[in-house]
């Protein structure tokens, strides 16, 4: 047995090296330093204060094997016929009134491989899915292990300023976008827009961007972008009592859509859905994915989220399929296995 890795995390071109603490209270982000932060869509945050943060490249060794998980080896927390039938569940509710749209998910498991290292997955994913929030966090002692390829903002700050870039709306191609689609994408920019303004300077809030078709490895999604001026004395505890979980993996009203994922949804999405990224106390920036096309280690299992979000013009076996497509890239990179460091 040899020594466990060493603490690393990456977002963007920037690795973290050099941990300081480990922490769960989001208090410690008024305080001092740069931290990765993973918050799960349930449970304690887990927020990582590294001292070094630079664009030098891992060392050799700094990053071991990954081993690959061969595309038959998952287990879906749901198959088919129930995501059906959750949908057409969702659809009913939507009917008698009790909410607009809400997002369902399921969750995908699979043994790990005998090497199973996060940040060399994370190597895979970057070649394979380049992604604009991408990012991994690898804290061997707290058996904390994520690599995502999230191609969607949950919350950027520079200053006073925040901003939501929201994603609904999924296709193969950009001709399969629905006016389903631009629907629940305008829906979810309604309520991101409504939770920035708990803590936005009255007038603030405006939409900059709408309805914009972003290309990924594999499909194409619909992308708005909102941003406000908080007010001043804004702390992160504030802007996660009001902004998250996120709204475009919950649904509108978030309170009604979160009653119903309890209800349907047979296991905790943990950190997929979530909030994953960094802030930077010091300099007043930061920017947090939502925790989308994310892969985490739970004990012995890999693990990996997809869904869809549900309007009253779903169709159960379209949404099925989205949350296929979603996955199959994802998926096929993590069956590959990396070169020994």
């Amino acid at each position: 047995m040899g020594m466990a890795p060493e603490p690393m995390a990456r977002f963007g071109n920037v690795y973290a090296r050099g941990l300081i603490q480990v922490t769960e209270d989001l208090r410690d982000l008024e305080r001092e330093g740069r931290w990765a932060v993973a918050v799960p869509f349930e449970g304690a945050p887990v927020l990582a204060q590294f001292s070094d943060w630079s664009c030098e490249l891992p060392k050799h060794g700094q990053i071991g094997v990954w081993g690959g998980v061969p595309v038959g080896h998952w287990q879906s927390s749901v198959n088919r016929d129930t995501y059906v039938e959750s949908v057409e569940s969702t659809r009913e509710r939507i009917a008698r009134g009790d909410v607009y749209q809400a997002n369902i998910c399921r969750v995908r498991s699979a043994p790990l491989p005998s090497e199973a290292d996060v940040m060399a997955l994370d190597e895979i994913l970057q070649q394979g899915n380049p992604a604009p929030f991408s990012g991994a966090l690898r804290l061997p002692l707290q058996g904390i292990h994520i690599a995502s390829a999230s191609p969607e903002l949950f919350l950027s700050r520079s200053a006073d300023v925040i901003t939501s870039g929201p994603i609904k709306g999924t296709a193969a191609d950009a001709s399969g976008l629905s006016e389903k689609d631009r629907a629940e994408n305008i829906m979810i920019v309604d309520l991101v827009r409504n939770d920035l303004s708990q803590y936005a300077v009255t007038g603030s809030v405006h939409t900059v961007a709408l309805l914009e078709v972003e290309q990924h490895p594999g499909l194409v999604q619909l992308v708005s972008k909102i941003e406000a001026t908080l007010i001043g004395g804004t702390t992160w505890s504030d802007l996660f009592s009001a902004t998250f979980p996120p709204g475009s993996v919950t649904g509108a009203p978030k309170i009604s859509a979160l009653e119903i994922i309890r209800e349907l949804e047979p296991e905790p999405r943990s950190f997929y859905c979530g909030a994953f990224g960094w802030i930077d106390v010091d300099n007043q920036i930061a920017q947090l994915a939502v925790a989308i096309r994310t892969f985490w280690f739970d004990g012995g299992e890999l693990k990996f989220g997809t869904g869809a979000g549900i309007t009253w013009n779903s169709d159960a076996h379209a949404e099925w399929e989205e949350t296929e497509l979603k996955a199959r890239n994802l998926t096929n990179l993590a069956a590959k296995v990396s070169k020994t460091p």
